[in-house]
């Protein structure tokens, strides 16, 4: 084709045909991820027919991991991982260990050099939180005591991967020649390792003392013209001006760069603006990135190769898994948490991409690697999808089996218990709160300032030893087993408020509580119409929709306003007028 065209011709073949067969995944209810890397590998080189410009696909992918990284780095919350630290933080860098080991193991009996096993090892073992993060909000477990832990376990995955963005470019120069078995050379890596370092925290020490002023003040400045073109435009050209300084001045990869661009922004007040902004180019660049990684995919290999290729899927959807759900039950989670983590990870994505592609160009990975890691993350992300819907009835047939639940499941101590100083007595016509979250930490609260017998079911232990040690009456464990809800003394209670989120698990709880207790009453929380009408026919005696009780608080609040300030439309209300207002209720 003519020069001059390919550049149209790559956007318009990778993108449309990237949308069609991602509505075509989406309809299978399978992650569009899966279609955009299909579309990649239509439109590569190991395909007849149309063939996009490999040089182009590449730079459009390298914005796309700018992009992808800025968007990282944006929504990073350290809070997030703070809260599941203690599972968060040993188990994924476990986990990371196990499955790069098993991964490594594996090449090396290929016959690939240690550096490149030890890089295809490492690809093997990141999860991709974009497969991830659309799984949970799809079932609703995003506020869940699984999904925090989830994610809180993929951030510490995704720092991972930014370090070893950082070491990758090291190990070539010190094992000589591209994937061969060369002796490794300590001074050449030491040499080499205090001299990136010196650049990142050069870099890292430029960010803190200027990016975190100048940045803020541009956005500020830009947003005070009221140009939404013009603040996209300043967030991109921070994006990829500070990704690009960073290479070009500090010699750090595009990757880190666009990460910690992202960290600066998202500590702004600005951070919302730009994450909406800035989402519709992210998103597009982002699925060319997918796309140019199935470009490189021979699906060739899944007939030359079957037994590696299912080697590879062992590792992922056997080992990770099972590492994650062993890890899990060790810290004393619940079962259901355990098996909804580990399912979790059962999938590698964007980061095993980015890893790999960084290991190919340096000479780390054999270019049969990125097929096996390709094809290992299209199977992986179509089976977690499946895998997903049916958790639900997994959990379920496991519940039923008490012996085996027991057996896997560790006692939880003394936090399961009772606590010896409070009195008996007052575990009678009390009340069960399950949850103890942002709306069931409230409830306990108000139970405790009107002097309400009260005791808190939860299931997350960080939550549990924080609340113990204030004072709270709380019990470890999930409300769906009965015997917690034993423990809870759910057979005299008085009434059971059931604040958890997630829909599914609301529906078992509350099935549980009533087979043990028909006569205690209920309240419950629903985000739908639906989950409220099948919780009414559960036999719940109050559902309260979240949406609905906003919609009646905000009315309220209008109303108040209306009726004590003046009928002019022109005049906004006065800082009295509006402190009046919410002294009002």
């Amino acid at each position: 084709m003519p020069h001059e065209t390919a550049l149209i011709a790559t956007l318009a073949a990778g993108l449309g045909l990237a949308f069609l067969l991602g509505l075509f995944a989406v309809r299978f209810e399978v992650p569009p991820l899966v279609g955009y890397l299909m579309a990649g590998m239509l439109v590569g080189p190991f395909t007849p027919g149309f063939v996009a410009d490999a040089g182009l696909a590449s730079q459009l992918a390298e914005v796309g991991v700018i992009l992808l990284m800025f968007g990282v780095g944006l929504h990073f919350a350290p809070k997030d991982l703070l809260a599941v630290r203690r599972i968060a933080l040993p188990g994924a860098l476990g986990q990371i260990a196990a499955a790069t080991l098993l991964g490594a193991g594996l090449a090396r009996a290929w016959g690939w050099s240690w550096t490149s096993s030890l890089v295809f090892g490492v690809c093997l073992s990141i999860a991709s939180t974009v497969v991830l993060l659309r799984a949970l909000e799809g079932s609703k477990g995003l506020q869940s005591i699984e999904g925090r832990i989830a994610v809180g376990w993929l951030v510490v995955e995704d720092l991972f991967a930014v370090l070893v963005l950082v070491l990758l470019p090291l190990l070539a120069p010190a094992t000589g020649a591209a994937g061969g078995d060369a002796a490794f050379d300590w001074s050449t890596f030491v040499r080499e390792l205090a001299w990136t370092v010196g650049k990142v925290a050069a870099f890292v020490g430029s960010m803190v003392v200027v990016g975190r002023r100048v940045v803020p003040w541009l956005l500020v400045q830009v947003a005070r013209t009221g140009s939404r073109e013009l603040f996209t435009l300043c967030v991109l050209a921070i994006a990829l001006g500070i990704a690009f300084g960073a290479s070009a001045l500090f010699g750090v990869s595009f990757a880190l760069g666009a990460f910690a661009a992202g960290i600066v922004v998202g500590e702004t007040e600005m951070s919302h603006k730009a994450a909406s902004n800035a989402l519709p180019l992210q998103e597009a660049f982002g699925v060319l990135f997918f796309v140019a990684v199935g470009m490189l995919f021979d699906p060739a290999i899944l007939v030359r190769e079957p037994v590696r290729v299912l080697a590879v899927l062992s590792i992922i959807l056997v080992g990770k898994t099972v590492t994650a759900f062993l890890i899990v039950i060790a810290f004393r989670y619940p079962l259901r948490v355990a098996l909804e983590v580990a399912a979790s990870l059962a999938q590698i994505g964007e980061f095993s991409f980015i890893v790999a592609a960084l290991g190919a160009s340096l000479g780390l990975l054999p270019e049969e690697a990125r097929s096996l890691i390709v094809a290992g993350a299209l199977i992986s992300i179509t089976f977690n999808a499946f895998l997903f819907r049916t958790l639900p009835s997994i959990e379920r047939r496991l519940a039923r089996s008490g012996g085996l639940t027991r057996l896997l499941e560790r006692p939880a101590g003394a936090l399961a218990e009772v606590a010896p100083e409070w009195n008996g007595d007052e575990l009678r016509d009390h009340v069960v709160v399950v949850g103890h979250g942002r709306v069931g930490s409230w409830i306990a609260e108000e139970l405790a300032r009107r002097g309400t017998p009260y005791v808190v079911v939860e299931e997350n232990r960080e939550v549990v030893e924080r609340a113990r040690e204030r004072g709270v009456r709380v019990l470890y464990g999930d409300a769906a087993d009965a015997g917690v809800l034993e423990r809870a003394h759910i057979r005299t209670a008085r009434l059971l408020v059931l604040a958890t989120p997630d829909p599914v698990q609301t529906r078992v709880m509350l099935e549980e509580a009533r087979s043990i207790a028909p006569h205690v009453a209920t309240v419950v929380r629903s985000h739908t119409l639906d989950d409220q009408r099948d919780l009414l026919r559960l036999g719940a005696e109050r559902v309260v929709l979240g949406e609905e009780e906003l919609a009646r608080a905000m009315m309220r609040e209008t109303r108040t306003i209306l009726e004590s300030t003046p009928h002019d439309a022109g005049a906004p209300a006065t800082p009295d007028a509006r402190s009046a207002t919410l002294g009002a209720e």
